[in-house]
């Protein structure tokens, strides 16, 4: 697969190694000089360039890339990165990063992105993932906002507890994808028993959130 990252600050650099150590073929790609820390990520291709710029897209051979991450600490470049992969380029993937949570609504399709990683919400899901039992914890978002994997931890005295994953009445548009149990993860299969403590991975849709979250917290199946 190839990777094109337009940012080369820390955030697209450790990207761009993580991806190189996966056997991925990665760009990056920046506008400032002082960000080209070849060294950094030796294995890469090196663009200076800006991203903003269908010249720079051009150079970068965006046509065969499999992948645009749009990495920068500016959300107006993300936007207008991922715009022109998508419009100009036909990029079949692209995932921005968003770095002010204000300007979440505005990565979505009509600015031609894929996947918004915001890092400040992620962190705030990943705390509250560690400390919060019994409520619905949104940890990320798919297909443009429409699906979402949310985490539960259920509680000693859920009415869930002691009841068959094929006996639960889950809501339209949801998957048990995982359980953790005792640090373990479960592959859910419907004679699994739910068990208090356990912390549940679903796929949900935002119609679908409320009634999962009444389900989980509620007397069960």
């Amino acid at each position: 697969m190839r990777v094109v990252i337009s940012g080369a600050g820390s955030v697209g650099r450790s990207i761009a190694r993580e991806l190189l150590h996966n056997g991925h073929q990665v760009l990056l790609m920046d506008r400032s000089a002082a960000a080209m820390r070849l060294s950094s990520v030796p294995d890469a291709q090196w663009l200076l360039a800006d991203s903003c710029e269908v010249t720079s897209l051009a150079e970068a051979r965006l046509e065969t890339a499999d992948v645009v991450v749009a990495a920068t600490g500016d959300d107006k470049v993300n936007l207008v990165t991922s715009l022109l992969a998508k419009t100009e380029y036909g990029v079949t993937r692209t995932v921005a990063r968003v770095n002010n949570p204000s300007n979440e609504w505005m990565f979505d399709e009509a600015w031609g992105v894929d996947v918004a990683v915001s890092t400040p919400r992620l962190m705030t899901a990943l705390v509250e993932e560690a400390v919060t039992v019994g409520d619905l914890v949104r940890l990320f978002t798919f297909q443009r906002g429409q699906a979402f994997l949310v985490e539960l931890t259920l509680a000693a005295d859920s009415g869930l507890s002691g009841t068959r994953v094929g006996d639960v009445r889950w809501p339209a548009d949801t998957v048990l994808t995982g359980i953790i149990r005792d640090g373990r993860p479960l592959a859910p299969t419907p004679d699994h028993t739910l068990e208090g403590g356990d912390e549940l991975l679903l796929l949900t849709t935002a119609g679908s959130e409320d009634e999962l979250a009444s389900l989980l917290r509620g007397s069960g199946a």
